[in-house]
């Protein structure tokens, strides 16, 4: 089972086991943490999205924190003499997968509801019959109006 979580404003495919770098996020080491803006969960081989993720949750916690990899920024305006050199080092949290969890859906009101009886079923098949004798007499009833429709669009002519 796997799920997209949205954290630090970058969404991240995360499972059960997984070790993740997100933004940095204050709080002790080993502190639990929930991720509730879930965007897709894949239970084996199901995908829910939208409004069946209401109450899915991912459990977390907090392993350490650690710097990320050296970005060199370096401005430079031609004909001036102007060039500055500077670096950056952005600081991660670094977070384990707990647990990827999905409630499951209730039953339906279809399967809680009582099988009709066979008598009623029978019933219905009585029915059926007749209502496939209606369209034929609309049938005979549209074939009665079609001929003054082709003969008043010929007179008109």
């Amino acid at each position: 089972m796997y799920a997209v979580i949205k954290a630090g404003g970058k969404q991240q495919k995360v499972k059960p086991g997984d070790v993740i770098e997100v933004e940095l996020m204050h709080g002790g080491h080993g502190d639990d943490i929930t991720f509730t803006p879930i965007l897709v969960v894949d239970d084996d081989g199901g995908t829910h999205f939208g409004k069946e993720l209401g109450k899915a949750v991912v459990k977390a916690k907090l392993v350490g924190e650690e710097k990320g990899d050296k970005v060199k920024v370096f401005k430079y305006r031609p004909k001036t003499g102007y060039a500055k050199r500077q670096g950056h080092r952005q600081m991660y949290t670094l977070v384990q997968i707990e647990d990827v969890t999905l409630p499951k859906r209730a039953a339906t009101k279809k399967a809680d509801k009582p099988e009709k009886a066979p008598e009623a079923d029978a019933g219905a098949e009585r029915k059926e019959p007749a209502k496939a004798e209606a369209p034929a007499s609309e049938t005979a009833t549209e074939k009665a109006e079609a001929p003054s429709e082709e003969s008043a669009s010929a007179d008109s002519s």
